[in-house]
């Protein structure tokens, strides 16, 4: 049976696009990600998601204690088979670990918590390793053949729609900096015509009085110019005209 086929994949990749369209926020992802993939590339026991970060190394999702404490073996013993994956951005798999030379500080303690085999897999985002999926296993042998084509066809579905909340996520900051950056703007805005009515002048030079007060108060320009209006008005400032808040409507 292809990967196409194969009614698994099928489900779990129309699982990803629920799950992509439904989820608002990286992190309540991620642990979707790592539930779907446990569940669907059997007989995985549990699955972790690793991410790099600041030059490190850490669990961001796990959809059990098994494989978030085999992630963390790893972490405090610098070496196992999913920072490798991560290392490298290439598959690694361990097909029974009681007979694995690799990684001997992590392959002790990951066979006291029952780990014999894994399969840990680089996700990769617009050509760049971010991620490695690790799933975890009690049984020998369990990540060949099929179920290893199978998780390497999840992997990539899961990659790709990573990018895209990644991606909505950035778009988003951006938006919500924009957002504050039009709103202060349109506050201060209304200062300055409020300056320019009470001192009688220009524009630059209504900016200017705004600008030295901010600098003798050691306050914000916006912070300033907030309580300008409100001293003049007795309500807090809204944003000025034109400005429309994300989930308002026209």
């Amino acid at each position: 049976m292809s990967d196409a086929a194969d009614p698994h994949l099928g489900s779990a990749s129309g699982r990803l696009l629920t799950l992509l369209a439904d989820s608002r926020h990286v992190d309540v992802f991620l642990d979707d990600i790592v539930r779907v993939a446990a569940e669907v590339v059997t007989p995985a026991v549990a699955c972790g998601l690793t991410v790099r970060r600041d030059g490190g190394a850490f669990t961001v999702a796990s959809s059990g204690d098994l494989a978030a404490q085999g992630d963390e073996i790893q972490y405090g013993a610098d070496e196992g088979p999913c920072l490798e994956a991560l290392r490298r951005g290439e598959a690694v798999e361990v097909l029974d670990l009681r007979d694995d030379g690799r990684w001997s500080r992590y392959r002790e303690h990951a066979l006291r918590l029952g780990i014999i085999s894994s399969l840990s897999l680089p996700m990769t985002v617009d050509g760049e390793t971010v991620g490695a999926l690790n799933l975890y296993a009690t049984e020998p042998h369990a990540f060949s053949g099929r179920v290893r084509r199978q998780a390497l066809a999840f992997c990539d579905h899961g990659s790709a729609a990573l990018g895209v909340i990644l991606r909505q996520a950035d778009q988003a900051l951006l938006h919500e900096q924009l957002t504050h950056a039009m709103a202060s703007r349109g506050i201060i805005d209304q200062a300055l015509g409020v300056i320019m009515g009470q001192q009688r002048c220009t524009a630059t030079q209504a900016f200017a009085l705004l600008r030295r007060a901010s600098q003798n108060r050691n306050r914000k320009l916006r912070d300033v110019a907030a309580e300008i209006i409100t001293q003049v008005t007795g309500e807090s400032p809204e944003p000025g005209a034109g400005f429309m808040a994300p989930g308002q409507q026209t």
